[in-house]
């Protein structure tokens, strides 16, 4: 049990020992401060109520040790208390309204802890707010003046040192949230109550409010806030079932926890409970990992904030006690954390490939960009050559208005004048197919129920668009969009079409003529989708090209070569349980047959017909605004995302491999796992393993948890790191902003894609502009394993050249984005 309580469960002192040489009261401190950085840095908010109920378990046992053993060695003595008069006499107990005040209190902090995490606000703010309420709530109390030490005169008054220990610690631990800041105010308050009630009282004989003495109530609070924190454990269990706690981890950091109070309540007994406030935050804040700090200064800041902290604590300590000193050697904690964080961040950086050329992101780079200056050549084809190349290539005749298309393309410097493989891709099963039966499909299957399909109508001069659901009234400006797009349009158009109203793609086109033309819709949300997108892939994989072999060496990451082949289902069996739209879609309503809907994304086995999204051009949160973007030399130099976990319903045990979910777990580097580097040794480039993860170049956290089982939803907010709803241009002030899949396509693609950041996208789903946007030209993509993602972003960040390519693609893809306007579409 540690070193037997360090002062009083042990032998008795001896002349010779070095505990002759520092006061009671001195080991006491540093033991509260060495077992409360452990509780911290073990608990986790999965075993937080079950260690806090193990803690509250335990203290008795560890008060009834302690006794016996002062009863033994009764040469052992604290110093008397400093309000001897404050002391409960034999006769005077703590009422049963204290005890349950208290009780409460911790519970509300125990369980604000389990859903909020342990780096929460209310330990620092807790400090300065207790030595206000010990001036008016307990005037008899005065905490101990301590040495006046000239070269830190703020810590040596009780107020503005607090005060200036919290405003560190605010900056250091939180992420400018109000709501944090306001959900932060109820244990604030509930352990405000709990130290005041802790605290002695001088002159008052309240009936019900009398302070807790919390050696002489021992037994009776701890059997409160145990029979709490089980009905409150029990509940949890009972609805979400029994939460899946690490047995070590808890014993560890409930052990911890009982260590941690009863030495606290040691040092409160002989200056005040305000100490401990602010030994719990040094506590809290030496165990932080400076990885989890978004820059050097934030991580600078933590440490500079336990330093206060922690001489905050000794100054507190009354001024006779012997050796207090030296619990400075404590701030050993948090300084050997942050510098060997730093050389670790110093080894990566030199340790990094000498040849840069020979990187597979240069080489990947070099490659796209001259295949896209040749595509960029088609802007100088005469009208008669893009004719003949048309023809050349789709075997007919270009439509009625090519002239005026090749003219509309070469006017807005349009890479596509005449490669429409996109379109014609969509468009090619339906061929077989007259109009009158197309028309006959549409009817027939917009009448089938719970169908998620809108029937538009789009006729006149100037074009007018009208659409109408079953049951829906907002069609997502729909309507505006396309009136919008057909207004330039010189002829009457008279056009019918199905609108697919959710963010997950519908069509799926069976192989057989028979099959096609009698639709079936199926509700596939929240079951494996992966069997019904992939079976029909025997029958189209002899027409599937070969993957072409790149010269490039990527030394065994995935580093994604051919987009196109890294996003067909077929070639990848892998993908069934990557994505949330193949192994859970939350709404996903398959609509099996040779139906003609538009679709604003599609995986590689499905049939949409492709369409721009409305949210690049209709909602106003998705567009660019260029007065909210940062120069590029003031952005950090980090990766940034923050959103919602969409993408897939989430079930308990299943909810870890959806693809949000894999990648905020990779950034917040959550199971300490391997990754994946190139490394240069002997002039050999290998690929090596490393658990090392630089933190700072991750700025990464979920905003919003949703989409999931109640179980699921819990085990989520338990697991990751949460950070407040930011702004949509909250990724501006990153270099590097990841845009990645959610139900559907990505809304914010495009806003992200026009900023002077740079991209990186993770994505299954074909949209229209796949012919006009080329990765590793105007975007950096990434595949669905991820592993490459370490590497990739050590690279772009963290060298010279890396730094240099991230900048240029940046612009290539602000450039690029200017050609996909609304006007251009």
């Amino acid at each position: 049990m540690s070193q037997e309580l360090t002062s009083e469960l042990v032998a008795p002192r001896s002349a010779s020992s070095p505990r002759s040489l520092a006061d009671p009261l001195t080991w006491s401190a540093g033991a509260a401060l060495v077992f409360g950085a452990i509780a911290c840095y073990s608990s986790s908010k999965p075993s937080e109520l079950a260690s806090e109920l193990l803690c509250w378990v335990l203290l008795p046992i560890v008060f009834g040790i302690a006794k016996r053993r002062r009863n033994v060695n009764n040469d052992i003595e604290l110093l008397p208390p400093v309000n001897s008069l404050a002391e409960l006499s034999e006769n005077e107990t703590p009422s049963a309204v204290s005890l349950w005040l208290v009780a409460i209190s911790i519970a509300i902090c125990s369980v604000f802890r389990a859903e909020r995490g342990i780096a929460v606000l209310f330990k620092p703010v807790l400090a300065p707010l207790l030595t206000i309420g010990h001036r008016y709530l307990r005037p008899g109390i005065h905490p101990p003046s301590g040495c006046h030490m000239s070269l830190f005169p703020l810590l040596t008054h009780n107020t503005l040192g607090t005060t200036l220990a919290a405003i560190f610690a605010v900056i250091a631990l939180s992420e400018w949230d109000p709501i944090a800041y306001a959900i932060s105010a109820v244990p604030v308050i509930a352990l405000f109550v709990a130290y005041t009630l802790l605290t002695p009282q001088v002159g008052q004989h309240s009936r019900w409010l009398r302070s807790v003495d919390i050696e002489a109530a021992i037994w009776s609070l701890s059997l409160r806030v145990a029979v709490l924190l089980a009905i409150v454990l029990g509940r949890e269990s009972y609805v979400i079932g029994f939460p899946n706690t690490n047995v070590i981890e808890t014993l560890t950091s409930g052990s911890a926890k009982a260590l941690t109070w009863y030495f606290a309540s040691q040092v409160a007994r002989n200056c005040s409970w305000l100490a401990a406030a602010v030994a719990g935050t040094f506590s809290l804040l030496a165990t932080r990992n400076p990885f989890t700090q978004e820059t050097d200064s934030r991580a600078l800041m933590t440490v500079i904030a336990s330093l206060v902290s922690l001489g905050q604590t000794i100054y507190l300590l009354p001024k006779q006690t012997r050796a207090r000193l030296a619990l400075w050697i404590l701030a050993l904690v948090p300084l050997l954390v942050y510098f060997s964080d730093l050389a670790a961040i110093q080894l990566a950086q030199t340790s990094a490939l000498v040849h840069v050329e020979n990187h597979p992101v240069e080489a990947l780079i070099r490659e796209a960009n001259v295949n896209f200056d040749g595509l960029l050549r088609n802007q100088s084809k005469t009208f008669s050559a893009a004719y003949a190349e048309y023809q050349n290539r789709y075997g007919f005749e270009p439509p009625h208005g090519f002239e005026e298309w090749y003219e509309f393309a070469r006017s807005h410097q349009s890479p596509i004048i005449d490669e429409f493989d996109i379109i014609s891709e969509g468009i090619a099963p339906f061929l077989k197919l007259s109009g009158n039966k197309i028309l006959e499909v549409m009817s027939q299957v917009y009448d089938i129920p719970d169908h998620e399909l809108w029937s538009c109508a789009t006729s006149g001069h100037p074009a007018k668009t009208e659409c109408s659901h079953h049951g829906r009234e907002n069609d997502r400006n729909n309507a505006q969009f396309f009136d919008r797009m057909t207004k330039e349009i010189p002829e009457t158009l008279d056009l019918k079409f199905l609108l697919n109203h959710l963010d997950e793609p519908t069509v799926i086109i069976p192989h057989t003529y028979q099959e096609a033309t009698n639709p079936v819709i199926s509700d596939l949300g929240g079951q494996d989708a992966w069997e019904a997108l992939t079976k029909f892939c025997s029958s189209r994989r002899s027409r599937r090209s070969a993957e072409r072999k790149s010269p490039i060496e990527t030394y065994g990451l995935p580093f994604v070569m051919d987009h196109k082949s890294a996003m067909d289902l077929c070639e990848h069996a892998e993908y069934g349980e990557k994505h949330g739209l193949l192994a859970a879609p939350e709404s996903l309503r398959l609509t099996e047959g040779l139906v003609p809907v538009l679709s604003t994304g599609t995986p590689s086995t499905m049939g949409d017909i492709l369409y721009p999204s409305t949210a690049y051009v209709e909602e106003d949160r998705f567009r660019y605004h260029e007065e909210h973007d940062v120069d590029w030399d003031k952005k950090q130099n980090n990766l940034y995302w923050a959103g919602s976990t969409t993408g897939g319903h989430g079930r308990a045990g299943q909810w870890q491999n959806l693809h949000r979910q894999r990648f905020v777990e990779l950034a917040q580097n959550l199971k300490h796992r391997t990754f994946s580097y190139l490394r240069e040794k002997d002039g050999i480039i290998s690929r090596v393993a490393s658990s090392f993860l630089n933190g700072r170049l991750y700025d990464v956290a979920f905003a919003n948890i949703l989409q999931c089982d109640e179980k699921a939803c819990k085990e989520q907010r338990q697991y990751f790191t949460s950070k407040p709803w930011a702004s949509g241009n909250r990724p501006f002030r990153s270099r590097l902003v990841f845009d990645l899949d959610g139900n559907g396509i990505s809304g914010r693609y495009y806003k992200l894609l026009a900023s002077k950041s740079l991209p990186l996208k993770q994505t299954l789903f074909r949209e229209w502009h796949d012919e006009r946007l080329k990765p590793w030209v105007h975007y950096i993509p990434v595949s669905q394993s991820m592993e490459e993602l370490p590497e990739l972003v050590f690279y772009l960040t963290s060298t010279e050249s890396g730094q240099r390519r991230a900048k240029q693609i940046a612009e290539q893809g602000s450039a690029g984005s200017l050609k996909l306007s609304a006007k251009s579409m």
